[in-house]
């Protein structure tokens, strides 16, 4: 049912394409990253919480319709429907049924429940295609409650010493699950404009979340032992110097490497992903029933030969044009 060609995934009979990377006719939507949500196509289709960042990232002026979790519609006879991916607020993976076959897309997602994303739905299916950002045993994540805990107590340090935090993550996705979790008892929380950008465009869906935007206008001096939100991007800017003193942290599955730690040059490193880890990987290719299972953007060949030789299924390496890292900017 599902071709890979060089304009991204096709479904054939339903004549769609999932997060194509080249402008087409008719584009299903897993969510909003830029390496998914790609400008140029005539119509879109994705769930209700991903239109408002489709049409902040690619234009107001786009078509773009939008589904409920689990609303089934047929599409030139393919039942479709859009499940929770886990991944940022949004996501989906997207079931295809025709004919007694299923598929599943699933885009980026993960297992565990950040406290803002609706949480992974298991979709049984024929065909899985998977991610593998950490497909290698090396990548076994904290849950991500933990590391909220330590990022509120390293913030609560720094601001009894008189010194600003600032956090760098995705704008999209890693910002606003951080900021779902923080304690406003430490200190004031500043935002800088990529991430209030998203916080906007997400209101129209209902959701709420800390921060005031640093504008031109604000008194830097007047940020104190706070805590602020920032996209990677702002690190070692002179946007980023005028909140001096701060300590900077990384939040992203990267740094569960004390080599990537040291790369970055930060001054801590936190583990938090938006994708699945080792762990999850494994688990959820296993639960969905898949006799054949697609590995995309990340370690495609290393990971589809793990589910081949000890898994004992079908797998495949799938080459994309989606990112294999965590380091996205809006």
């Amino acid at each position: 049912m599902l071709k890979f060609t060089d304009k991204g995934m096709y479904c054939q009979p339903g004549k769609f394409y999932i997060d194509p990377w080249r402008p087409v006719d008719k584009a299903l939507i897993t969510h909003g990253h830029s390496d998914h949500a790609r400008w140029g196509s005539k119509a879109y289709l994705c769930q209700h919480d991903t239109k408002p960042i489709l049409k902040l990232r690619l234009g107001a002026d786009i078509s773009v319709e939008s589904v409920s979790y689990g609303e089934p519609i047929s599409i030139n006879g393919v039942k479709v429907s859009f499940h929770p991916a886990g991944h940022i607020i949004g996501s989906a993976q997207i079931r295809m049924e025709y004919k007694g076959e299923i598929w599943v897309v699933t885009g980026d997602y993960k297992l565990a429940d950040d406290g803002i994303s609706a949480p992974f739905e298991l979709v049984k299916c024929h065909h899985f295609v998977t991610e593998s950002t950490f497909g290698l045993p090396i990548y076994r994540f904290d849950p991500p409650e933990k590391t909220y805990a330590e990022i509120n107590q390293w913030w609560a340090q720094n601001a009894a010493n008189g010194i600003n935090t600032v956090l760098l993550g995705y704008a999209l996705g890693k910002s606003q699950a951080i900021l779902n979790a923080l304690d406003p008892g430490n200190g004031p929380i500043f935002l800088h404009g990529a991430v209030a950008n998203v916080n906007d465009a997400l209101t129209e869906s209902g959701y709420h979340f800390p921060g005031s935007r640093i504008t031109a206008e604000t008194d830097r001096k007047s940020i104190q032992s706070a805590l602020i939100m920032a996209p990677p991007s702002a690190f070692g800017t002179p946007w980023l110097r005028k909140l001096a003193p701060y300590k900077v942290a990384m939040c992203s599955g990267w740094m569960a490497l004390r080599g990537a730690r040291r790369r970055k040059g930060v001054d801590k490193g936190f583990a938090l992903s938006d994708h699945c880890d080792w762990n999850q990987l494994n688990e959820a290719i296993l639960a969905t029933g898949a006799e054949h299972v697609y590995v995309t953007h990340g370690y495609e060949s290393a990971f589809s030969r793990w589910v081949r030789e000890v898994h004992q299924l079908s797998a495949y390496e799938v080459k994309t044009l989606f990112h294999e890292g965590e380091d996205e900017d809006l």
